[in-house]
């Protein structure tokens, strides 16, 4: 049994997992998708931050006393699972990107995806500086973070909330050479790139020395719920 940690993005909550999570529980593996600080029906918390965010993972692993995991984050959570992979590596097996941010040292979200940097201009702007709201909806085929069909943006965008500034502003350590030895594979959501929105080509080879694992998944970027089998069937190839 192998057991998958899944880690939601910016806005979102561990309920944008819930197709893909019995798929990999019903194929006998344990999994596990906490709501982050803030998020979901928590109040909002202007003083949560990536730092706030990794220690929820980081809880996680401890209270369940896991080992081996296979670790994944989706979108700004690849921030999130750096900083874990970097802290805990002991306790990690495997870390997915799943068409995530993939920091260096000492990087915040600004620099790995500057475009976010008009999002907090524009908080800074408005009557709630702490605050950053979700994107809006795009015209198909984009639509809202990908999802098209209208019964699936009405249920995630009632789940969706702010994301505070300091989610943004704090940086990355990745300071652990420990850390180069687990293994990592990059997913990437194809077909409908958002123009503005560009991803860091994935260097040749992992840090650990081994190629680089870098797997296609034609869907929009929230792909847990739009092409929740194709991404099940790929995070089952770690198992």
């Amino acid at each position: 049994m192998t057991t998958y940690l899944l880690v939601h993005g910016a806005w979102h909550s561990g309920q944008a997992w819930e197709r893909v999570a019995p798929l990999l529980t019903a194929a006998g593996h344990r999994v596990l998708a906490p709501t982050l600080t803030g998020h979901g029906s928590a109040p909002f918390d202007p003083e949560a931050g990536l730092e706030t965010y990794v220690a929820d993972v980081k809880r996680v692993l401890d209270e369940h006393d896991l080992a081996d995991v296979v670790l994944v984050g989706h979108s700004y959570a690849g921030l999130i699972v750096s900083s874990v992979v970097n802290d805990v590596p002991e306790r990690i097996g495997h870390v997915v990107y799943l068409d995530a941010m993939v920091p260096v040292h000492g990087e915040t979200a600004l620099d790995v995806m500057p475009i976010t940097g008009v999002l907090v201009e524009a908080a800074a702007r408005s009557n709630t500086p702490e605050r950053v709201p979700p994107l809006p909806e795009m015209p198909a085929p984009h639509g809202l973070f990908g999802v098209t069909d209208p019964g699936d943006i009405a249920r995630l965008r009632a789940t969706l909330v702010d994301e505070p500034v300091r989610a943004y502003e704090q940086p990355v350590r990745l300071d652990n050479p420990v850390a180069d030895a687990v293994p990592r594979t990059h997913i990437h959501c194809v077909g409908f790139e958002v123009e503005g929105i560009t991803r860091r080509p994935v260097p040749p080879t992992q840090p650990n020395g081994s190629p680089a694992q870098v797997w296609e998944l034609h869907s929009g970027h929230d792909c847990m719920i739009t092409a929740p089998d194709e991404l099940a069937a790929l995070l089952l190839k770690l198992a």
